[in-house]
C-alpha cells in the first residue's frame, strides 16, 4: 500500500480533508443547514462541553451516513476481556509471565476482539475511575467489524507484528517500538500480517497528556511534535451482508449491525484524534553524577487523576541511553512501591534481569511489593567497572504504573498458562555482605 501521510502534534486543532473530496470541510462554521457533498455533521467529545478550554476535547465529522444509523446493540460474548476483578483471590506476590502464546493460524482464526485478554486492572467503568491492563494475541484482521471503547482510551504498544489500524480519522500503520492511542468512542479496524501480539493500557475517566517537565525545561522526553495523527481517508461501501460495530461498555461487549462502512468520514477537524509515537524519538534524561534516577524520568505519557502529582496510569519505557554515574549502582534499585507496576518487553533484555523476562512476557509488582535486581545483577554490578557505557542497547522494556492497587484475572492467573512460578527464585541465592567491622576507607 501507498506511504501513509500524518499530520504532526500532540492536542494541536487539526482540520483534513479527503482529497478526493476538495472543499469538503464548511468554511467559518460546524454545522451548516447543508454541508458540502451532502455529508452529515457529527460531533465527537471527548470532555463535558464546560471543561476548561485547555481540557476540552471533541472533533467534527463529516460523513456519508450519522454513526446513529444501525440497529440496536445486543450483548455478545466477552471472551478472557473482563472488568471482573474478584473472579480469584488477591496474590501480593511477585509474578512474571512467560511470552503469552499467539493462536496459529493453521489452527484457528483470531482477529483483535477475538485476542483481547485481561491480565490485571482495577477500578469501575461505570464510576469512570480505573484501569485495565490487557494483551491481544491474533492472526487474523478483522473484516467487515469494527470496535469501539465506550469505556475508556486504549494505549497499544505492539510487540510482535505491525498492525494498520482503520479509524474514522484516517489510517494509522503502527510496528513494535511504537504505540498508538485510540480514544474513548472511536471507531477503528485492526489488520495484521501475520501472528500478531502487543499489550493494552486502558484507562477510564481520564485522556492521556504529556508529562509536565517542571525544572527540565521547555524540551524533553517525549516532544509534542513527534506525536502523528492521521489525515482524512473514506471508503462509501455498503456491506449488504451486514457490518458489526462492536461496543465495550461498562466492561461487557455489544455489538450492533448496519449496512454500510463506519469509515465513511470525508472531512474532519479538532482536537480529538488518534494518534501514534515512535519510542525512539524519546529524548533521555539520566544521571550524569551519582545515583540512579527514578524512573519518572522516562514517562512518555501519564493519566492524572485528581490528586497533584499521582496518576492513574503513567506510562514509562527503558530506552537505549548512556549510563556515566558514578559511585552508583547502576541498575533499579531494590524497591517497595506505593504504586503498581506493570512491565512488559518489546524486543532484547530488560537490564535488571537478563534472563526470564522475554519478549511478549510481562511481569507484576503489586503495591508494596518488594522487587529488584536478580542475584546474578547485584553481584556483577557490585563490582562492575564504573566507565561510561551504554545501558539497555537493542532493548525496548516498558511500565505501565499506577496508584490503583490492581487484581489479576482468573486468565492471568490461571487459564493462560503462562505464569512462571518460578520467579521468586531468581532472588533466594542473595546473600548477606554485612561486615560489622567495616570502616570507611581514608579521604584521598
Amino acid at each position: 500500500m501507498a506511504e501513509l501521510k500524518y499530520m504532526s502534534g500532540f492536542g494541536n486543532e487539526f482540520s483534513s480533508e479527503d482529497p478526493r473530496c476538495p472543499g469538503s470541510l464548511p468554511k467559518g462554521q460546524n454545522n451548516p443547514q447543508l454541508c458540502p457533498y451532502g455529508l452529515y455533521a457529527e460531533q465527537l467529545s471527548g470532555s463535558a462541553f464546560t471543561c476548561p478550554r485547555p481540557a476540552n476535547k471533541r472533533s467534527w465529522l463529516y460523513r456519508i451516513l450519522p454513526s446513529v444509523k444501525h440497529t440496536p446493540f445486543a450483548a455478545m460474548p466477552c471472551g478472557y476481556l473482563t472488568e471482573n476483578w474478584n473472579e480469584v483471590e488477591p496474590d501480593p506476590n511477585q509474578l512474571r509471565w512467560l511470552p503469552f502464546n499467539i493462536p496459529k493460524s493453521a489452527e484457528k482464526k483470531v482477529d483483535f476482539v477475538a485476542g483481547l485478554q485481561t491480565v490485571c486492572g482495577a477500578g469501575d467503568a461505570k464510576s469512570r475511575d480505573g484501569i485495565g491492563i490487557h494483551v491481544y494475541t491474533c492472526n487474523a484482521s478483522m473484516v467487515d467489524r469494527c470496535f469501539n471503547n465506550s469505556d475508556g482510551d486504549f494505549m497499544i504498544v505492539p510487540q510482535q507484528g505491525e498492525i494498520l489500524i482503520t479509524t474514522e480519522f484516517g489510517k494509522i500503520m503502527v510496528e513494535p517500538q511504537e504505540i498508538v492511542v485510540i480514544q474513548q468512542g472511536m471507531r477503528f479496524s485492526v489488520d495484521v500480517f501475520g501472528e500478531t501480539r502487543g499489550y493494552i493500557l486502558e484507562v477510564y475517566g481520564a485522556h492521556f497528556e504529556l508529562p509536565d517537565l517542571g525544572p527540565i525545561g521547555a524540551n524533553g522526553l517525549a516532544n509534542p511534535r513527534d506525536f502523528l495523527c492521521p489525515v482524512a481517508w473514506y471508503e462509501d461501501r455498503k456491506v449488504a451482508t451486514g457490518y458489526s460495530v462492536i461496543n465495550k461498555y461498562q466492561g461487557k461487549l455489544f455489538t450492533c449491525q448496519q449496512d454500510f462502512s463506519p469509515f465513511n468520514v470525508v472531512a474532519w477537524h479538532g482536537n480529538y484524534t488518534p494518534y501514534k509515537y515512535n519510542l525512539k524519538n524519546f529524548m533521555v534524561i539520566n544521571s550524569v553524577a551519582f545515583d540512579h534516577a527514578d524512573p519518572s524520568i522516562f514517562t512518555v505519557l501519564t493519566a492524572k487523576s485528581t490528586r497533584p502529582g499521582v496518576a492513574i496510569a503513567d506510562f514509562v519505557i527503558f530506552p537505549p541511553r548512556w549510563g556515566v554515574a558514578d559511585h552508583t549502582f547502576r541498575p533499579p534499585y531494590y524497591h517497595r512501591n506505593c504504586m503498581s507496576e506493570f512491565m512488559g518487553l518489546v524486543k532484547g533484555h530488560y537490564e535488571a534481569k537478563a534472563e526470564g523476562f522475554q519478549p511478549g512476557g510481562a511481569s507484576l509488582h503489586s503495591m508494596m511489593t518488594p522487587h529488584g535486581p536478580d542475584t546474578e545483577c547485584f553481584e556483577k554490578n557490585s563490582s562492575a567497572e564504573l566507565k561510561p557505557e551504554r545501558v539497555a542497547e537493542g532493548t525496548m522494556a516498558f511500565m505501565f504504573e499506577s496508584s490503583f492497587s490492581m487484581a489479576v484475572t482468573k486468565w492471568g492467573l490461571q487459564t493462560c498458562q503462562r505464569l512462571d512460578k518460578s520467579y521468586h527464585h531468581c532472588w533466594e541465592s542473595l546473600t548477606s555482605h554485612f561486615d560489622p567491622n567495616w570502616k570507611p576507607s581514608k579521604p584521598e
